[in-house]
C-alpha cells in the first residue's frame, strides 16, 4: 500500500499549487503533503499562510498552547464549534488525517507550552 508520504515529491507537489484549473481536492493534498513533508521553507510559507487564514476566517478562534516545533493547538471542542460541527465529527476527521498521513495530529493540552 502507497503512503500518503510516498504517493507526492516536492516537484509535482509544486506543480499542482501553481497550475490555474487544477481539482481543489488535489490542490488541497498537494498543500498538506508540503506542510508535513515539503522542505522547511516551504513548510514555513504555507504554516504562515495558514495562521493568516486561520485568523482572518476564524477570529474567535484562540490556541490553547503550542507543540514543541511552535505550531499553535486548538481545543477540539472549540474547532467543532467554529467550524458547525460536532466534537464527535472533528475527532473523527483529525483521526482520519492521522492515518492517512501518519502523523500526530491531536495533542493534549499537557503536551504544550504557552508562549510569554
Amino acid at each position: 500500500m502507497t503512503t500518503f508520504r510516498q504517493q507526492w515529491n516536492i516537484e509535482t507537489a509544486l506543480e499542482i499549487l501553481q497550475h490555474p484549473t487544477v481539482d481543489s481536492e488535489i490542490w488541497a493534498e498537494a498543500a498538506e503533503w508540503l506542510i508535513l513533508y515539503g522542505p522547511p521553507e516551504i513548510q514555513e510559507l504555507l504554516q504562515q499562510a495558514s495562521g493568516h487564514a486561520t485568523q482572518q476566517n476564524f477570529p474567535e478562534l484562540k490556541p490553547f498552547g503550542f507543540d514543541k516545533e511552535g505550531n499553535p493547538c486548538y481545543s477540539v471542542s472549540q474547532l467543532a464549534k467554529e467550524m458547525g460541527i460536532s466534537e464527535e465529527d472533528a475527532l473523527e476527521s483529525i483521526a482520519k488525517k492521522e492515518e492517512k498521513h501518519g502523523v500526530q495530529h491531536l495533542i493534549e493540552e499537557d503536551e504544550t507550552t504557552t508562549l510569554q
